[in-house]
């Protein structure tokens, strides 16, 4: 387990990442009109809450674990146990007060938490619920005589459990965030592979469909390469694409304008007939595009421009035979 000193940064990095300052909690709180006067009526249910806070947590997890798909999160005694204990320490602190940095960091490591072991927007949600519902019955118990102060009161927690959804939502939509733009760099590297096959040669072979945002990839990456390489020719193979829609198949022209600019003259190899009708039927300008049947046929080509010439050896005049 992680030391308090480690939770400690690690909340403040939470913080920092969201930018949420001293201002920023205040104008949330604002919004929600969350002020002093809710703080103290929190702050006067605690003992009741204290002793609710078992019974109401039994009560949730046993509708939680009545759901097949949730029971997964659960699979042994003790992590039920240990969950139980923190979610008790969760519910008590929303009647405790001082809902400041220190609170706001907490709750955004707990939807940090959520997120990473693949808790369910949807399950975060409805336990609040449940567990609203189930306050609600007992402070209008608690305060049979004074209905108006029972009501106070849950409206208080509800604007206080609101804040905390906002700050746990927004720690689930940063994560997935990171997580998708590392898994697109990711797949920037992995998806245009621009080859040098001799020098002044490139061989640019693309597999699977292409969206826009590969396209822009792919025109990047290449460009990038013609430089590197110094190349001259470029070979786009897209044999293996198997859809291509206006606008890729425009892209596609613009990709190989582009690397005329920076001196380098693209064939497209491997155009199937549907892909060849699309490129038609956009009326795309084709005249500065030239293309070949087969990737074989593209290298061929490349060579030849290339003043590359390929000579078949005849097994008698082979050295050494």
């Amino acid at each position: 387990m992680m030391d308090a000193h480690t939770l400690h940064n690690d909340h403040l990095s939470l913080l920092e990442s969201l930018n949420i300052d001293g201002q920023e909690i205040l104008n949330r709180k604002d919004f929600l009109q969350f002020d002093d006067t809710d703080e103290a009526r929190l702050t006067g249910i605690n003992e009741i809450a204290a002793r609710y806070a078992d019974e109401v947590i039994e009560e949730f997890y046993k509708h939680l674990l009545s759901f097949e798909d949730m029971r997964a999160f659960f699979n042994d005694t003790k992590t039920l146990q240990r969950v139980k204990k923190a979610q008790k320490r969760y519910f008590m602190r929303l009647t405790e007060g001082n809902y400041d940095a220190e609170y706001i960091e907490n709750r955004l490591h707990i939807g940090a938490v959520h997120e990473r072991i693949s808790l369910p927007i949807k399950s975060y949600l409805g336990m609040y619920n449940y567990y609203l519902r189930a306050v609600a019955v007992r402070l209008f118990d608690a305060y049979k005589s004074e209905p108006q102060r029972a009501l106070d009161v849950f409206l208080s927690l509800t604007k206080l459990t609101f804040l905390d959804m906002g700050l746990a939502i927004e720690t689930y939509i940063a994560s997935r965030e990171r997580t998708i733009g590392a898994q697109q760099d990711a797949i920037k590297e992995l998806s245009t592979p621009v080859l040098p096959f001799r020098p002044g040669i490139l061989i640019l072979p693309i597999v699977g469909l292409i969206d826009s945002f590969r396209a822009n990839q792919l025109t990047e990456q290449l460009l990038l390469a013609i430089r590197q390489n110094r190349a001259k020719i470029v070979v786009l193979d897209i044999t293996g694409v198997p859809y291509v829609d206006s606008r890729v198949a425009s892209h596609l022209v613009q990709t190989v304008e582009a690397a005329r600019l920076m001196g380098a003259k693209a064939i497209v190899s491997g155009v199937s007939p549907e892909i060849a009708l699309t490129m038609v039927s956009i009326g795309a300008d084709l005249g500065r595009v030239e293309t070949v049947g087969d990737m074989q046929s593209g290298i061929e080509r490349a060579e030849q421009l290339s003043g590359y010439q390929m000579v078949r050896i005849s097994k008698d005049n082979r050295p050494g035979e």
